[in-house]
């Protein structure tokens, strides 16, 4: 059995950002990750003070060279089960938390931070994953700047379409809304034509083009597309089970419902990154962390001061 002030499961940005907080403030703290980030197709990270265009495997690298600085522990594997323990049962640090992980030791913990995030449900189309990262994508401020003036595809489930389309007329006036076999209400043909973005309601079968590079877009009925990008709306799941294992009550898109400084309602578990539904920018996950972290802080110093 190994013992941590503060685990952190996710070594995205948000948890590396908790951990070099907690690090500096002289905590015990294991960051366990499975290296499968929600980014793991993209090339660049936007948006990033100071760092523009770092891909995320450099962040990634970076900030757990600065977390390792101050004595974070890395463990590279699945949390499998997470449990709160009960008061009284034996142990003097007043763990609360305990985590399973396979082939390791349980790790216990007086205060646990999920920073697990969601992960994006890719539309099934033929050849989605050749382009996925380059010039397709579901985030219009993450990628849209690359893609400007271009011909661009928005791509959703009807009307979801016709609001990608909208929100992506701030980078290109070159935009159709692809409704994947459904049909529009008049309304929502008629917004997309005042706005002039052009339709089409057949579904997207395939995707062509080389090297990464999107060409056109083929639909099961109709002549094919061309395009240089597609963006799509993006249904999102939770990526880890421990959030529901653990008690977190979530809205009615399955996201993470936090309380004051990213607290979970449950005591001594924090939240922070995407599974929450904020803003979903890896500068906001980071700065999740940051406020995550000083939130559990403040409670481990309450706590040893007999005051928590």
């Amino acid at each position: 059995m190994t013992r941590y002030d503060v685990a952190i499961v996710g070594g995205g940005p948000a948890g590396l950002n908790a951990a070099i907080v907690l690090g500096r403030c002289r905590r015990s703290v294991v960051v366990i990750d499975d290296g499968q980030p929600r980014n793991y197709a993209a090339r660049e990270i936007h948006g990033y003070l100071g760092i523009e265009g770092v891909s995320p495997w450099e962040l990634r690298q970076l900030g757990r060279r600065e977390a390792a600085r101050y004595g974070v522990e890395f463990i590279d594997a699945q949390v499998t089960r997470a449990c709160t323990l009960a008061c009284g049962d034996g142990n003097s640090r007043r763990d609360a938390f305990e985590l399973s992980i396979a082939d390791r030791p349980a790790i216990r913990c007086v205060k646990l931070l999920l920073a697990t995030g969601v992960k994006d449900r890719l539309p099934e189309i033929a050849g989605l994953g050749d382009f996925y990262g380059v010039s397709v994508h579901h985030c219009p401020y993450c990628d849209g700047w690359e893609h400007r003036d271009q011909r661009i595809v928005a791509l959703g489930a009807g009307p979801a379409a016709v609001g990608l389309a909208l929100s992506l007329r701030t980078w290109s006036r070159q935009i159709v809304a692809c409704t994947d076999g459904l049909k529009l209400a008049e309304a929502d043909r008629q917004r997309a034509s005042r706005n002039g973005i052009a339709i089409r309601q057949e579904r997207a079968v395939r995707l062509e083009g080389t090297q990464g590079r999107l060409e056109r877009l083929h639909f099961d009925a109709g002549p094919p597309l061309p395009c240089d990008a597609l963006f799509f709306a993006s249904e999102l799941v939770q990526r880890s089970r421990l959030p529901s294992m653990l008690g977190c009550e979530c809205d009615e898109r399955g996201l993470i419902l936090t309380k004051g400084k990213q607290g979970s309602g449950i005591p001594g578990l924090f939240l922070a990154g995407d599974a929450d539904g904020d803003v979903q920018f890896s500068i906001v996950a980071a700065a999740e962390g940051a406020i995550a972290a000083t939130a559990i802080n403040r409670e481990l110093q309450d706590e040893q001061r007999g005051e928590g």
